[in-house]
């Protein structure tokens, strides 16, 4: 795995610049979500208020229905226009307490689209009402599901990758891991892509030096999706494996892809997990992303194409 910053032109990096400003000038006028109930945070994305663009629902997204151990689960899926090649399991980020599968259908139509894959979203339970581990059970559970009924179910392929952005790239690290260690499963899964993911909740080192500075991130919300996530545990108690993934034995998992941008309080735990997985004797590919907030290629900016464009590759490649 070699390191360096994606070069991009000078008008990207412009770009990126200038909307980042932007956006922080923006998120100086809205509550920060650490002081706002979950429920109205939720309700207000919805509605396309806060950081992130109004969500958009196309009418030919699919919804699923599968079983899991805690209830029913379901499974939001958007085809590709032709026959397909696999399934791409995804987990939405949202630190855990926010988000939804149907929240980013264009996202996974374009996935699907550019991939050959059914992109195929879970809704799992969220924090503070559900707390570590129900996030993580409810992804395991869909992922078994995948592996043993899904290519039948989604018309597919038996060909699986896994991926996510923020706490579902972490949420999928864990399914792996899970996976691996009862009946070597995640071998059944071909590709990961890890996007932006908070892989230490006993905070990493960017994470520490951050501050209060929001950028969609901030410390004090660092410090608020961790504890929602894991409550009642010391950040030393957070470094259990099963919590954070850094801390894991990594060997004998899949090949990934790991995104991140330069300007993420949560660029650490990309660059530490990327080498560690490596290390691990995981192939790993590892991309930087000069300016890059958390969370950037959800925004409509240049940069946020390149990197999707990077990500799409990467699982035409691999799967």
């Amino acid at each position: 795995m070699t390191f360096h910053v994606e070069p991009v032109s000078p008008e990207v990096a412009a770009e990126t610049r200038a909307f980042n400003a932007r956006l922080e000038a923006l998120l100086a006028t809205i509550p920060a979500a650490h002081t706002v109930p979950p429920a109205v945070v939720r309700a207000g994305r919805r509605l396309g208020k806060g950081t992130f663009p109004a969500p958009v629902f196309l009418p030919e997204m699919r919804d699923l229905g599968i079983p899991g151990r805690h209830g029913p689960l379901r499974i939001r899926v958007a085809r590709p226009p032709a026959a397909a090649r696999g399934v791409y399991l995804h987990l939405h980020g949202g630190g855990w307490m926010l988000g939804a599968a149907d929240m980013q259908d264009p996202d996974l139509t374009a996935l699907a689209a550019a991939t050959g894959l059914v992109a195929a979203s879970v809704d799992y339970r969220l924090a503070p009402e559900h707390p570590f581990p129900a996030g993580p059970d409810d992804c395991e559970d869909a992922a078994r599901w995948l592996v043993t009924h899904g290519a039948a179910a989604l018309d597919a392929p038996p060909v699986f990758a896994i991926g996510g952005e923020s706490a579902g790239a972490h949420l999928a690290v864990l399914t792996l891991l899970r996976l691996r260690d009862d009946g070597d499963l995640a071998r059944r899964f071909s590709a990961a892509n890890l996007v932006y993911g908070a892989y230490d909740l006993s905070l990493s080192p960017s994470q520490r030096a951050w501050g209060d500075r929001n950028l969609v991130l901030s410390r004090p919300l660092i410090d608020y999706f961790g504890g929602a996530f894991a409550p009642g545990r010391s950040l030393e108690q957070r470094r259990d494996p099963a919590i954070s993934p850094l801390f894991a034995d990594l060997r004998g998992l899949v090949p990934a892809l790991f995104t991140v941008g330069t300007m993420d309080p949560l660029l650490d735990d990309t660059l530490f997990m990327a080498s560690r997985w490596q290390v691990a004797g995981n192939p790993a590919e590892l991309r930087v992303w000069p300016d890059g907030v958390h969370g950037f290629n959800a925004f409509p900016i240049q940069l946020a194409r390149l990197a999707d464009a990077a990500m799409f590759d990467y699982l035409a490649r691999t799967t």
